[in-house]
């Protein structure tokens, strides 16, 4: 059983920041991914940015530059800090914790919603 909760979202106006947590428990094996997705209504969800145990950060093209990524490995935690937020980035994000590689599943958190103000 794995459970994934998420804080951080909120309303914030264009330039703004904000920081999304996410917290992993429960069974959790490495090698495995974090990192975060995001989904707006009727489009699908979207990658955000994904960092392995050790390896390289993978960023959307949209955010690269005002994102960052990192990850607790000892606490299972992986954090989102958002700058200079657009009205685009306005959506619903998810946490993920990815441990298919390893034939452990891929786990989702609740979602959190980030609203951006132009």
């Amino acid at each position: 059983q794995v459970q994934l909760v998420e804080s951080g979202g909120g309303l914030v106006q264009t330039g703004g920041s904000l920081t999304l947590s996410c917290a992993a428990s429960g069974s959790i094996f490495s090698p495995n991914l974090m990192g975060w997705y995001r989904q707006v209504p009727g489009k699908q969800r979207e990658l955000v940015a994904v960092l392995p145990t050790v390896g390289t950060t993978n960023y959307a093209d949209s955010v690269k530059g005002r994102f960052t990524v990192s990850r607790d490995n000892s606490k299972n935690i992986v954090t989102l800090q958002m700058n200079s937020l657009k009205p685009e980035d306005t959506a619903v994000y998810y946490c993920l914790l990815n441990m298919r590689t390893i034939g452990r599943g891929i786990y989702w958190g609740q979602g959190t919603q980030v609203t951006v103000s132009s």
